[in-house]
């Protein structure tokens, strides 16, 4: 028993990211209660060899939308081709409560292995976050049978492109963080499960699972405690960076959003900074921070005069007052206007995606502090997705359960993809709001979302 619990351990611990270059388009077949999606033979479609062939699975209430359960598989596609595999089954059972061992219920595991082992997959992912006793059951089934399939649930997913995308130090370490507490309670359940399956024997191999389970935990607890020292030690030094900023009255805004809503590229068109920008969920792991240039407001002559009569009052001599005078009235010439330029501060940090449990997202507060703290937040937003109202809903919703409540600007992206009566309509639909629309790509409505911003900071 403790050999098997090893091997289950081992598992969770260092499987490793594997990436492709390429991904196909699968074929799909539809049925009453399942969409099965599997290779098309003879069509002439390629599978990259370095790329990992994968099952995604997902189930859903009876009553759910068509839409929205279309939605529910294309993130999670989105989410396996961003790692690197390749989708060769889909398939989604329709049920209100899912299975209590296996999640999706043994017949249908049995389908999925089937399916998979005739394409040659070495993965599943469940489209949820599974019980620690569910995700053991499956890979326990799948060891049984001498599969090469391995088993992870929607999170496991996440934190594998979490890794791939973690290049500083401190992200790394909130990957780590964020790990450990995915994977705490999983290896918790794991150990009461292998108990359980031991009391029909001695005493003695009743307390085995149990006590690899108490050994495990307080070695993932020394080192998340650990981890969030030296995670401290970031956050002081990010809070001494803030405060060094408010002394010299310099503003900062934060990029927020849900994942691929073009914030990356929002922020190399603001800043010209050069970060990375891909088309791909969370391209963006960690904080990155860039200058903008923005125009004043400007002033007028009465403001001139005004300047000088500060002067006056400061010990300034007549000669003095007067050149000041007349230097600023060169400068503004026949426009009577005087244009002068402020830096703000943008930071761009990690999207946001639907059902990230609060543990996940409090693992990377040290990198969402700076957001937090900005005077405003632009929230950008991927216009031309279809589920445009649920994304906006879930990053404003993230946002207040982290405490970022500042003001903010909603920026409607990517407007080259739509046409002009679609912008219209969507323009209508959220007035209330009241947004600006733009493309990163062409710049269409930067100098407007500019002006805004120096409207709320200045």
């Amino acid at each position: 028993m403790i050999h098997r619990f090893s091997i289950v351990f081992s598992f969770l611990v260092h499987m490793k990211p594997w990436t492709s270059l390429n991904i196909s388009r699968p074929y799909e077949h539809r049925n009453e209660n399942t969409i099965f999606r599997s290779e098309s033979d003879g069509l002439g479609i390629l599978i990259n060899s370095l790329s990992m062939k994968t099952i995604i699975v997902d189930i859903a209430p009876r009553n759910i939308k068509t839409e929205d359960l279309e939605a529910r598989m294309t993130e999670l596609e989105s989410l396996v081709s961003t790692y690197g595999d390749t989708v060769v089954v889909k398939r989604i059972q329709k049920r209100d409560t899912p299975d209590y061992v296996t999640y999706v219920g043994t017949g249908k595991l049995d389908e999925m292995i089937a399916a998979g082992e005739e394409l040659g997959a070495e993965r599943i992912v469940i489209g949820n976050i599974l019980k620690p006793a569910q995700i053991y059951h499956i890979n326990e089934i799948l060891r049984e049978r001498k599969s090469k399939i391995q088993a992870w649930d929607r999170i496991d997913l996440i934190l594998k492109i979490f890794d791939q995308h973690a290049h500083s130090p401190e992200a790394k370490l909130q990957i780590e963080l964020a790990s450990i507490r995915h994977m705490g309670p999983r290896i918790f359940g794991m150990g009461m499960e292998l108990s359980r399956q031991g009391g029909g024997g001695s005493g003695a191999m009743r307390g085995l699972g149990e006590t690899n389970t108490e050994i495990m935990k307080r070695h993932l607890r020394d080192h998340e405690l650990k981890i969030i020292e030296k995670l401290e030690k970031y956050s002081r030094t990010r809070s001494e960076h803030r405060k060094a900023r408010k002394r010299k009255n310099l503003k900062t805004v934060g990029i927020v959003g849900y994942t691929n809503a073009g914030k990356s590229t929002l922020m190399n068109t603001l800043t010209h900074k050069g970060v990375l920008a891909e088309d791909k969920l969370f391209a963006t792991l960690g904080t990155s921070v860039g200058k903008m240039m923005l125009q004043r407001k400007p002033h007028t002559n009465a403001e001139t005069w005004k300047n000088s009569q500060i002067c006056r009052e400061n010990g300034a001599s007549e000669g003095a007052v007067r050149d000041s005078t007349v230097n600023e009235e060169a400068e503004i010439g026949t426009q009577s206007w005087h244009f002068n330029m402020f830096p703000v501060l943008v930071n761009d940090t990690i999207g946001f995606i639907r059902d990230l449990p609060p543990e996940l997202i409090r693992a990377f507060s040290s990198t969402l502090e700076d957001s937090i703290e900005a005077d405003i937040l632009l929230h950008v937003i991927d216009a031309s997705d279809p589920k445009v109202l649920d994304k906006i809903d879930i990053v404003d919703t993230t946002l207040s359960n982290i405490g970022a409540t500042q003001p903010r600007i909603y920026v409607f992206n990517k407007i080259d993809h739509m046409s002009e009566l679609a912008i219209l309509m969507m323009w209508e639909q959220f007035a209330e709001l009241n947004p600006l629309f733009i493309s990163a790509v062409s710049g269409r409505g930067i100098e407007e979302l500019k002006e805004r911003i120096g409207e709320m900071v200045e």
